[in-house]
């Protein structure tokens, strides 16, 4: 890579490891209102939910407490095994309805396992908490009746499972869960005509006890573990500090909330999210990170909500029509629509080239084309202050001590050559969006995941890893990967390529200390991307060895005449 390559991806680095930090000082966490309601001034006469204990249970003491909640029978649990064309999934009637496992059958671990949302979670996941008219909690964290006579395993049309629960004699609540055979969203369906006029006014349902890891990298993958609420076309998200528990409240209608690791996304949507009065978002820290979404709502009518539980793919989440594609990390606001079209023109080419490692070399390809015409005016720009590089230092050493006729003599040089000094910058800081939009998708997307390209690349998603360290080196990682040196060693050519044939001691300082940097930072950078920059400089080397820039003709070496 030549200077002014260097020199972008140097401030792209340095933008991405100071963006966090200061976000925290221009934004800090605070509890925020959004779109206040018409019941913010009423009193609210229970406590506030408390979703953090929820989600352990009842405890033997709430149930002797709440002597009015009784069953007549005592019911058993049933566990049904649901398969549609994308997932496989173990529903129990706890609750009326949650999950137990939740399988992806087109994402799996390393070890080739399928990737299960609620590997080792508390089950209590589709939680339901209403309270009497006194106040107190009534415990509904037990097994329902399961009402459907189907109970059919693999799901080829829509399908409802209808449980209820015997509140008080003879007065049941209902709930109903609906799939479909070829998407992740479960339809979530809430009845409590026959028990409204005995229970507090609103009721919490949301999704609990969040995601579980599946990548092999626990601590990269909670990186990105947030909650999420989106009200009013604004999206503010939590996330949780190592040893706290928190939680935040919003209140007025949200249009959803949602709960997401790196590649994988819980949604909860309201389909009338003016029924919402309070948003609740909850979070612990122990080994893992663990969120809960929520909603307060009244229960004088049915409710219904979606339940969107699967991958982060763009298409999917898209097709949704709530906006919840923004919890997509595509860059800036002018960034997004390149990282966009990115993502689309990869997937395109993965529509015909089934290997994302080949459609990433096929990929460079084309971006090398487009870049062309930038990277070829650069060139010619960098060759011709080479050219004339003796007549500059030339002028420095006549005017050391004038730096007002130094700058007057170098223009004037710079106008009768016909070279422009920005010409080689300027083209690299056209190209730093593309550069930027690159990084984003190949970090972040769950196309590469789990995609292999040949022999010791597994996972373009992740580091080529070949040795784990017994110890940490800063910024490189405790892991040796193949690609980076690779990339390192184009680079190098290159700048030697690019290199004026007197090079100031400063500038080769400059390029070691930038080389040896990148080399530290794009160790731990995801495989896929640093086989893209490593093809980008080899084809940009054969690019200046095949293809050498026409350089501007320049005037025989005259005397230059600075002031009067």
């Amino acid at each position: 890579m030549d200077r002014n390559t260097l020199l972008a991806f140097f401030l792209i680095a340095i933008v991405l490891i100071f963006t966090p930090k200061y976000m925290e000082i221009v934004s800090p966490e605070t509890n925020r209102e959004i779109l206040p309601s018409s019941t913010d001034n009423q009193e609210y006469k229970t406590p506030p939910p408390q979703s953090l204990s929820k989600i352990q249970g009842d405890s033997p003491e709430q149930n002797n407490n709440t002597t009015k909640n009784n069953t007549l029978t005592t019911i058993n649990e049933e566990t049904i095994l649901i398969e549609n064309e994308l997932f496989e999934a173990t529903l129990s009637s706890v609750s009326g309805g949650t999950f137990k496992s939740f399988n992806l059958k087109n994402y799996y671990k390393q070890d080739s396992v399928r990737v299960n949302l609620l590997d080792g979670l508390d089950l209590n996941n589709l939680g339901l908490f209403i309270k009497d008219l006194d106040g107190n909690d009534l415990s509904l964290n037990k097994p329902w009746l399961l009402d459907s006579k189907n109970r059919q395993k693999t799901i080829s049309q829509k399908t409802s499972f209808s449980f209820s629960f015997e509140l008080y004699p003879g007065k049941k609540i209902y709930k109903t869960l609906t799939f479909t055979p070829d998407s992740y969203v479960v339809d979530i369906d809430l009845n409590f005509d026959e028990v409204k006029k005995d229970i507090y006014r609103d009721f919490e349902v949301g999704w609990y006890s969040g995601l579980a890891s599946t990548e092999i990298d626990i601590a990269g993958d909670q990186t990105y573990f947030k909650s999420y609420v989106y009200a009013g076309g604004e999206l503010e998200d939590q996330k949780v500090k190592s040893g706290k528990n928190e939680e935040e409240t919003y209140n007025g209608s949200s249009d959803w909330v949602a709960i997401r690791t790196k590649y994988f996304i819980s949604a909860f949507i309201p389909k009338e999210s003016a029924l919402v009065e309070k948003t609740i978002l909850s979070s612990s820290f122990d080994s893992l990170e663990t969120y809960n979404a929520s909603f307060l709502v009244e229960t004088n009518q049915p409710s219904s909500f979606s339940l969107y539980l699967g991958p982060l793919e763009y298409d999917r989440i898209s097709e949704l029509g709530v906006n919840l594609d923004v919890v997509m990390d595509f860059g800036w606001s002018f960034i997004r629509p390149i990282s966009k079209g990115v993502l689309y023109f990869l997937k395109a080419i993965h529509g015909y080239v089934p290997n994302y490692g080949v459609v990433l070399i096929i990929f460079s390809f084309v971006i090398k084309l487009i870049v062309y015409p930038l990277t070829k005016k650069s060139y010619q720009s960098t060759a011709a202050m080479q050219t004339i590089q003796p007549e500059i230092n030339e002028l420095r050493d006549k005017y050391k001590n004038n730096p007002q006729k130094l700058n007057q003599a170098t223009m004037q040089l710079y106008k009768k050559k016909g070279v422009n000094p920005l010409g080689g910058c300027l083209p690299m800081f056209l190209q730093m969006p593309l550069l930027f939009a690159l990084f984003q998708v190949f970090r972040t997307t769950i196309e590469l995941r789990s995609e292999p390209f040949i022999w010791w690349i597994k996972d373009l998603s992740a580091p080529d890893t070949v040795i784990h360290l017994p110890f940490t080196i800063p910024i490189y990682g405790d892991q040796v990967s193949v690609l980076p040196i690779f990339m390192v060693i184009s680079m190098f050519i290159q700048q030697r390529m690019m290199a004026p044939s007197v090079q100031q001691p400063q500038q080769k300082t400059m390029q070691y200390f930038m080389t040896g940097f990148f080399f530290l930072m794009f160790n731990s950078f995801p495989s896929g991307l640093n086989l893209y920059y490593t093809l980008f400089n080899i084809l940009t080397i054969a690019q200046q060895k095949l293809i050498p820039p026409a350089i501007p003709n320049t005037t025989p070496k005259e005397k230059l005449k600075v002031g009067p």
